[in-house]
């Protein structure tokens, strides 16, 4: 069955404070509509200090998300685990759990940017250690029994609701991450299409006598859709806010990351001819679908690089129209 996805990360360029409040309430609306029409899952991203104000509290978000709806999963992809005090995050994501019926999973990431660590008061050199002392604090809160933590006894309640704890991966693009993960005893999700990665997961985790576990390939080729009727018209109308979005993110990398969704365009018509972020009709859309099969998805991006958010209404409205009740089952 083709997953259908929808990505929001709040991108406001000029953060209007008006504009950034509609686009939050709008993505909501958008989430709940995708709920009622069928959608699988909707994913939230984490950054801090953008200058268009990139997604800095997915958590929140993730809660307004689960009081519109009532059936779609949320994925956190990635939550920047080190940044956070573990005690405080252990307790909010199982409250989480609870408003959503379990629902919520969280991608752990170290992140890539220094200058998030030195805004939250976080040393970016010791970002193993905080993330390790996160993780390991998680899983024994979530026990909702009395353990010892930084040398007093605490316990976090209430444990969560789902059982043995709410979904949890540790994201990553390096075997350092890797071994973390299976260290842990949790799955691994690959930042970009790295099977190798994959590969040597499965393996650490045969000989760790690991059950349960397994490593999250994206495909290899990512696509972020808006789905329209007239892809030229929607590339000479939104091409801007699409190239604003990869121009940023790709300010953010460096040579040791990798990522799925990494653009070197510098225009609009390179971004297209990259494919990374396509302009698609319903018809291409379920073209896909059919080739990639029943492992296949569909992400779709509405509010994308401040997308006009009537844009993002009539490509959702569209693709559940005429893309929806034609997918492969």
């Amino acid at each position: 069955m083709t997953v259908t996805t929808l990505r929001f990360n709040q991108v406001t360029p000029g953060l209007d404070r008006r504009e950034v409040s509609a686009r939050y309430r709008a993505g909501v609306e958008m989430a709940a509509f995708a709920d009622s029409s069928g959608f699988d899952l909707i994913t939230l991203e984490e950054h801090h200090g953008a200058d268009d104000g990139w997604s800095p509290s997915p958590l929140s978000t993730a809660a307004a998300v689960f009081g519109a709806t009532s059936r779609i999963g949320v994925i956190i992809c990635a939550l920047l685990t080190p940044l956070y005090e573990p005690l405080r995050l252990a307790e909010d994501v199982a409250v989480l759990d609870h408003l959503s019926g379990g629902r919520l999973t969280l991608v752990a990431g170290l992140g890539y940017r220094p200058e998030e660590y030195t805004a939250l008061g976080r040393d970016w050199k010791q970002r193993g250690k905080l993330q390790d002392e996160v993780l390991e604090t998680l899983l024994k809160a979530w026990t909702g029994e009395p353990f010892s933590h930084r040398g007093t006894t605490v316990r976090v309640t209430p444990p969560p609701l789902t059982r043995p704890h709410p979904s949890l991966m540790v994201g990553g693009s390096s075997r350092v991450a890797v071994r973390r993960a299976v260290r842990l005893g949790l799955p691994f999700f690959t930042a970009a299409h790295l099977p190798e990665l994959v590969e040597y997961y499965d393996r650490l985790a045969a000989e760790a006598g690991l059950e349960g576990g397994f490593a999250a390939l994206p495909p290899e080729r990512t696509r972020m859709i808006h789905c329209t009727e007239d892809p030229d018209k929607a590339w000479a109308e939104y091409g801007a806010c699409f190239l604003h979005e990869a121009r940023t993110y790709a300010g953010w990398q460096t040579a040791d990351i990798s990522s799925a969704v990494a653009s070197a365009a510098r225009t609009p018509a390179e971004l297209r001819a990259e494919g990374i972020y396509a302009c698609l009709t319903p018809e291409e859309c379920l073209a896909i679908a059919r080739t990639d099969g029943p492992m296949g998805s569909l992400l779709l991006h509405p509010l994308c690089g401040g997308l006009p958010v009537d844009a993002g209404w009539e490509s959702l409205q569209l693709f559940r129209d005429k893309v929806q009740p034609l997918l492969p089952g």
